[in-house]
């Protein structure tokens, strides 16, 4: 772990590779699961007062989910996550005809339609945020699913933090970046060096 400003870093969000697959897992994140991605009251909020608009774009089960229990709830944890359909779809995935998923949200975001682009551990996906103490953790978060896009990264020599660079920065901001790539840098002068000794 290291630190940067309040947070703690996990060394695996430094060492390693990433870079979404798309063609091969075709967004199956989304879908895939027994609990819906993590929402802040914030966004449940922004959520909310967009649902009318939401609505009309997301299938008949999940305007189902919606009217029963809303647009979020208390996983187990009691952690409040976004609804999901048959245990396992977020209600604002769908999926074309090509049997690729995608976020509703984030469509009518890239349309103009929205300022608010999708809830942040979305945007963060494989980083998730936990409570360490009084301070936040950003974690790597390891899925089966996402075995191709770690071959990608592997294959791109991309590392999990730069290839999150936009959602890390709409998190934490420019300057709390510029200090985790300054901090990546010096360790890994320093495990190099450890290698060539």
């Amino acid at each position: 772990m290291i630190l940067v400003q309040d947070t703690i870093v996990s060394l695996e969000v430094i060492e390693k590779e990433f870079c979404c697959d798309l063609e091969s897992c075709k967004g199956c994140c989304c879908i895939e699961g027994d609990a819906g991605a993590p929402v802040t009251a914030e966004e449940e909020e922004k959520l909310q007062a967009m649902l009318p608009e939401l609505l009309p774009h997301i299938t008949k089960e999940a305007r189902e989910v919606i009217a029963q229990q809303g647009i979020a709830y208390n996983d187990p944890s009691g952690e409040r996550v976004l609804s999901i359909v048959n245990d396992k779809d977020c209600v604002f995935a769908r999926t074309d005809h090509n049997g690729w998923c995608y976020c509703v949200i984030e469509r009518l975001f890239s349309k103009g339609q929205f300022t608010f682009k999708k809830p942040i551990s979305c945007h963060l996906y494989p980083i998730r945020l936990t409570q360490i103490g009084e301070r936040v953790g950003v974690e790597y978060h390891r899925w089966d699913i996402c075995h191709s896009s770690r071959q990608l990264g592997h294959k791109l020599r991309m590392p999990l933090y730069r290839y999150l660079r936009e959602p890390l920065v709409r998190r934490f901001g420019q300057e709390w970046y510029d200090e985790l790539c300054l901090t990546a840098d010096e360790w890994n002068k320093q495990v190099n060096g450890a290698r060539e000794r």
